[in-house]
């Protein structure tokens, strides 16, 4: 099967803890488009109330007639489903390689449960093998660049066709490196020091369970 493939096959396990009449958070990025879709085909998407974690989302969503409110309006959430870029064995995630990071992170805080769904290759031994996004406002963008530089995590200002990338809640992203040597929990709490700093891509207890799809099948981690 080829990774796009394993991203069905888990958005399509996730789809069996829906039923009807639940309140939804529908997550952002490649694999949770896919349970979107799924959802929109189901028996399920004429009466389950949904909020989202992107724009994005929300017109795919609403494509597919379903219905979409406030996040106000659904709270507490019965589930919400959503991918990750980086999983490790604890359950602790790294996401907002999407750049949706900040509006996930507040849906899936007011979730009863979280499902992570994911293909096997976003399973790692160690969290920050790839990027660790960090959402950051436009006037502390320049100064806070500097200083994720003399802390040496090399950042790097996202931008979209050489112009700065823009979150839906109008901020930048500043994607950084973890030192080997450091856990990520250690630099988050530096990185939420500086004032301009709004929400780090670091999701330590956010997820109660994860459904991963790989050559093994379908299988789950859950939190302790």
């Amino acid at each position: 099967m080829s990774a796009q493939e394993y991203k069905i096959a888990a958005a399509r396990a996730a789809l069996e803890e829906v039923r009807a009449e639940m309140t939804l958070g529908l997550g952002s990025g490649t694999t949770s488009e896919e349970f979107v879709r799924l959802l929109g085909a189901s028996p399920h998407a004429q009466s389950v109330r949904c909020t989202c974690t992107s724009l994005r989302t929300e017109r795919l969503a609403r494509s597919l007639n379903i219905e979409i409110l406030r996040l106000a309006d659904v709270i507490p959430i019965d589930l919400a489903i959503d991918g990750a870029d980086e999983i490790d064995h604890d359950l602790r995630l790294i996401k907002g390689h999407g750049g949706a990071l900040l509006r996930e992170k507040i849906v899936e805080q007011q979730a009863r449960r979280f499902i992570v769904i994911a293909d096997g290759s976003k399973v790692v031994e160690r969290l920050g093998a790839g990027l660790l996004p960090v959402e950051v406002t436009p006037f502390a963008q320049e100064v806070l660049m500097a200083t994720f530089d003399y802390l040496k995590l090399l950042p790097v200002l996202r931008r979209v066709e050489g112009a700065p990338f823009i979150t839906d809640e109008g901020n930048r992203i500043i994607d950084v490196r973890l030192p080997t040597e450091t856990d990520i929990a250690d630099i988050v709490g530096e990185l939420r020091s500086h004032a301009g700093v709004i929400e780090t891509g670091f999701f330590p207890t956010e997820a109660t369970e994860a459904i991963i799809a790989d050559e093994n099948g379908v299988w789950r981690m859950r939190r302790d």
